[in-house]
């Protein structure tokens, strides 16, 4: 018994077809912005190396920063920073 690959290269290459359309239509809403991603609410603003292990992060949350200090035995919140005055 033998089986024929023919039926199931050229559904192979259907189905390839098919997700490359959805994946070019999905890009191309998105690139006019009619099917747009909501906004990020988290953004890593700067880093700043302490030493070979410590690292302190400024991170942006929902319009307010935090201060984050990673590495070395524990990782620490620092602190919440006031908010800054954008208007001046």
């Amino acid at each position: 018994m033998t089986i024929e690959t023919g039926p199931w290269l050229q559904a192979a290459g259907a189905l390839a077809a098919v997700l490359l359309l959805l994946t070019l239509g999905a890009r191309g809403l998105r690139w006019r912005g009619i099917a747009t991603r909501p906004g990020r609410r988290m953004a890593v603003q700067e880093v700043l190396a302490l030493d070979a292990r410590r690292r302190l992060l400024l991170l942006r949350c929902d319009g307010r920063e935090v201060l984050l200090l990673t590495g070395g035995n524990q990782d620490a919140l620092i602190g919440w920073l006031p908010a800054r005055d954008d208007t001046a």
